[in-house]
């Protein structure tokens, strides 16, 4: 069945984390915010945003985030919407945004993955919907 569903390559869509102060830690961390961006002339319905991180410790040893499921009926055209606060302290992890909508009756579906610290100062760009600097997952 699954083989009779096509999908098609998803254009427009991004993810982006950026410095954001009302997301920081309880500890005095600088805090970050992760958003969806539509970037198309049309709305994503029934988006759902699944989140994790995987990777291994300093030590060597493997761990696992849990996941986080987020659901939104739509997201409108030309807009970015919070998805949820992300700690520093993951950044060091494969940090995984999987996104699932629906155009009309077709089904769109794309993993983001922001690879261990790719989430740093050096990496921050001007994100046009969000007028403000973040690192930029297309």
């Amino acid at each position: 069945m699954k083989e009779h569903i096509t999908f098609d390559p998803v254009e427009g869509v991004s993810i982006a984390i950026v410095p954001d102060e009302a997301a920081a830690t309880d500890q005095g961390k600088a805090g970050w915010q992760v958003y969806l961006l539509n970037h198309n002339s049309f709305p994503l319905s029934n988006v759902i945003v699944s989140s994790n991180g995987y990777g291994t410790q300093e030590n060597g040893d493997s761990v696992r985030t849990s996941t986080l499921r987020h659901v939104l009926l739509e997201v409108a055209p030309q807009s970015a919407v919070p998805i949820e606060p992300i700690d520093p302290d993951l950044f060091h992890l494969n940090n995984q945004y999987w996104v699932s909508y629906y155009r009309g009756a077709q089904i769109f579906d794309k993993k983001f993955i922001f690879v261990p610290d790719s989430i740093v100062a050096a990496n921050l760009i001007h994100i046009a919907l969000l007028d403000r600097e973040g690192v930029l997952h297309s």
